[in-house]
C-alpha cells in the first residue's frame, strides 16, 4: 500500500501529444532527439492507431512523452485553453553540442535566448509544428538515455516543463497553487511558473497571451499533460479532492502501465492524473523496451489483425543519426 499520502503529485509524469506518421515520429524523437522508443502498443480506446511512448532508459515519470499518430489528422490550432510547447531539460555545458547537432542535420531552430537568468533555451518545432524547447540548465541531476548516437553528457535527460495558455491566470494559478500544492517559482513578464519544487521535470509555466484565439485541438498539438502521483492510495485521495473542488474527474482507468485519472482545469487544459507505479517493465525488460508491438489484454486476439493496419516502425536508427 502506498503510505506517502502527503505527496499527492510530484510533478510531471508525461505529456500525450496528437501526431500524423507514426514512422517519421520514431525518426525524430529516436533519431533526432535521441530519446529512447520505450513502448510500442495502440490506443487502448482506437487500437488501430498507434501509442507511442518516448523516455529515458526505463520511462521513468517526468521524462516521457506520448504520441497518437493519426494518418491525415488536420492540424491543430495553438490558442487558448492548450498546452502549447513540450520542453525537455539538458544540461548547460551541452548548448554548442546540439547548435551543432540541429545544424548538421538541417533542423531549423531559434538562436538561443535566456529564461529567469538562469536557463538557456532553443526553441525549434518537430515535424508535425508542435513547439518544442530545449532547455539548457544546471538543475538537473537525471541521468539521460545514452543511445548510442547522442553521447551521455549530451542526452536529454527529461521532460523540462510545459506552458499553458488561458484566458484567465486566476483560476488556473488558484488550482495549481491549492489543490495541487504548486507554488508559483517565478515571474518574467507575463509568465509565471508554477511547480511543485524547483527542479526540471516539475515546471508548469502559465501565460495570458495577447492573442485571445481559442486553441483547436489536430495534428503537432498536445493533447493533455499528465502529473505523477506515487500510486492507488494517493490518486484515490486526489480524486476525491477534485470531485469536491466541481473539477469533475473521469473514474479511475487502467492504462497497464499506470492508472490514470483526467479532468479539464479551469483554462480549459485537459489534466491528467497518472501513478508511477506499475511502471513500463510490467510487459518487457529493460533490454528489449520498445522493440515489439505489446497489446493489453483485451486486443490481443486482434494481434495479426493489428499488425497488418499499423506501419512497421524502424526502432533501429542509431546508424543514421
Amino acid at each position: 500500500m502506498d503510505t506517502r499520502t502527503n505527496n499527492y503529485i510530484g510533478g510531471l509524469h508525461h505529456i500525450t501529444v496528437l501526431a500524423d506518421d507514426g514512422r517519421r515520429n520514431v525518426e525524430f524523437y529516436a533519431g533526432v532527439l535521441g530519446l529512447r522508443l520505450i513502448k510500442q502498443t495502440v490506443n487502448f480506446d482506437d487500437p488501430g492507431v498507434y501509442h507511442l511512448y518516448y523516455g529515458d532508459q526505463t520511462g521513468s515519470p517526468g521524462t516521457i512523452l506520448t504520441f497518437f499518430p493519426y494518418r491525415g489528422l488536420p492540424p491543430g490550432k495553438t490558442g487558448i485553453g492548450q498546452s502549447v510547447v513540450v520542453s525537455f531539460s539538458l544540461p548547460l555545458s551541452s548548448l554548442a553540442f546540439w547548435e551543432h547537432r540541429l545544424k548538421r542535420l538541417d533542423i531549423a531552430f531559434e538562436k538561443p535566448s535566456e529564461r529567469f537568468n538562469r536557463e538557456a533555451l532553443i526553441s525549434l518545432k518537430d515535424i508535425d509544428g508542435l513547439k518544442l524547447e530545449l532547455v539548457f540548465n544546471e538543475l538537473d541531476t537525471r541521468e539521460g538515455f545514452a543511445s548510442g548516437h547522442i553521447p551521455a553528457k549530451h542526452a536529454i535527460r527529461g521532460l523540462f516543463g510545459t506552458e499553458l495558455w488561458v484566458e484567465d491566470l486566476a483560476p488556473t494559478a488558484g488550482l495549481l497553487t491549492g489543490l495541487m500544492t504548486h507554488q508559483l517559482l517565478a515571474e518574467q513578464g507575463s509568465r509565471m511558473r508554477f511547480g511543485v519544487e524547483d527542479s526540471p521535470g516539475k515546471y508548469v509555466d502559465v501565460q495570458v497571451p495577447s492573442n485571445k484565439a481559442q486553441g483547436r485541438n489536430g495534428n503537432g498539438s498536445v493533447h493533455h499533460i499528465a502529473f505523477r502521483t506515487p500510486g492507488q492510495l494517493s490518486q484515490n485521495i486526489l480524486w476525491e479532492k477534485l470531485r469536491g473542488a466541481g473539477m469533475h474527474p473521469t473514474p479511475v482507468i487502467d492504462r497497464q502501465y499506470f492508472r490514470s485519472v483526467y479532468f479539464r482545469e479551469p483554462g480549459g487544459v485537459l489534466f491528467e492524473i497518472a501513478t508511477d507505479d506499475p511502471g513500463f517493465l510490467v510487459d518487457e525488460s529493460a533490454e528489449t523496451l520498445g522493440q515489439s508491438l505489446m497489446l493489453p489484454s483485451r486486443h490481443e486476439n486482434r494481434r495479426h489483425e493489428l499488425e497488418a493496419v499499423l506501419p512497421a516502425l524502424d526502432v533501429n536508427l542509431s546508424p543514421y543519426y
